[in-house]
């Protein structure tokens, strides 16, 4: 088993090198890394229904789409994530989370701690998650991963994750919310995320035959990088690959009330109706028709109504306003 610790932070890249792993390597790999601030969303969600919009806009967190399933996670400095990549057989391809997430019960039993493994697919602690995991099967190999809260800013995590009062309609899978907890508080002796780190790297070694640090290539990390640059660092994988969906929300401006009704289809505009109380000087269809064929992102929409004097559709209100309102 190849032992790979992540010499970065960027979440794209993270995320990219568990694929290339898995695709590109025969032997079996345990990988490590931890991310700068970051929302690793599960490849079946709608990215827009999972954030607090604003919040991650204004903290300038990122938002990745992962291989896998599952819910939304949010990861930071505090949080340290794990991955097993293997080779399995056929009659291996059972959706049981306990085997590759007893390694770090252990680690963490043997210095005391009572984890356990509740529900689907959480470790716990007095009932409180510390842990997400997910898996993706790809031809005879699996990836499994999961988080594992050591110190993480668990505000951030609530705000990050705390949906804004809007609504969309779709089939998505939607994240549920659990009560949290960081390893670090329930420790009886005091212990770095580092030295956390390398209990759950020796525990692997001891356990998994022929284990040996490895250090991603050259040609490794160009390879990666290609990902980044073709996915995991573009809108269309991270926000255009989600599924169709509805979105309708309330704008209050100065000059009255305005209801935005859209229909998404893998991240374009593809309908819009808007409704509301405004005074307007020009035909609201005309607007709808300039939404119609954009990316549902803030910098597309800006981009789409550039020039366009948006008080003579709606009075007192200005073109930030309105954008906005679309998120």
């Amino acid at each position: 088993m190849l032992v790979i610790r992540s010499k970065t932070n960027n979440p794209a890249f993270n995320i990219a090198t568990e694929e290339y792993l898995l695709k590109n390597k025969n032997e079996d790999c345990f990988y490590l890394y931890i991310n700068d601030p970051s929302i690793i969303i599960g490849k079946h969600q709608n990215s827009l229904a999972e954030i607090n919009v604003e919040y991650v806009k204004q903290n300038n967190i990122i938002v990745v789409r992962r291989l896998s399933g599952g819910g939304a996670v949010f990861h930071d400095p505090g949080n340290l994530n794990f991955s097993f990549i293997k080779n399995i057989g056929k009659q291996d391809k059972i959706i049981d989370f306990r085997k590759y997430t007893q390694p770090i019960l252990d680690v963490l039993n043997n210095i005391g701690v009572n984890a356990k493994f509740e529900g689907r697919n959480d470790l716990t602690i007095d009932g409180k998650k510390f842990s997400g995991n997910a898996k993706h099967f790809y031809q005879d190999k699996i990836l499994q991963h999961g988080t594992l809260l050591f110190s993480s800013k668990l505000p951030d995590l609530s705000s990050a994750l705390k949906i804004n009062p809007l609504k969309y309609s779709d089939k998505a899978v939607k994240s549920v919310r659990s009560r949290v907890t960081n390893i670090s508080e329930h420790l009886n002796l005091k212990l770095t995320l580092e030295e956390f780190e390398r209990l759950i790297i020796d525990h692997i070694s001891s356990i998994y035959d022929d284990t040996k640090r490895y250090e991603l290539t050259d040609i490794d990390i160009e390879a990666i990088s290609d990902l980044v640059k073709n996915k995991y660092g573009s809108w269309d994988w991270n926000f255009g690959s989600s599924p169709k969906y509805n979105y309708q929300k309330g704008i209050k401006t100065k000059g009255g009330h305005i209801e935005v009704n859209l229909e998404v289809i893998k991240g374009v505009i593809r309908n819009v109706k808007i409704f509301g109380d405004f005074f307007n000087k020009r035909d609201i269809v005309e607007l709808e028709d300039k939404l119609k064929g954009l990316e549902h992102n803030h910098e597309a929409i800006k981009s789409g109504l550039n020039g366009i004097e948006i008080d003579n559709y709606f009075s007192n209100t200005n073109v930030e306003e309105f954008v906005e309102g679309l998120f």
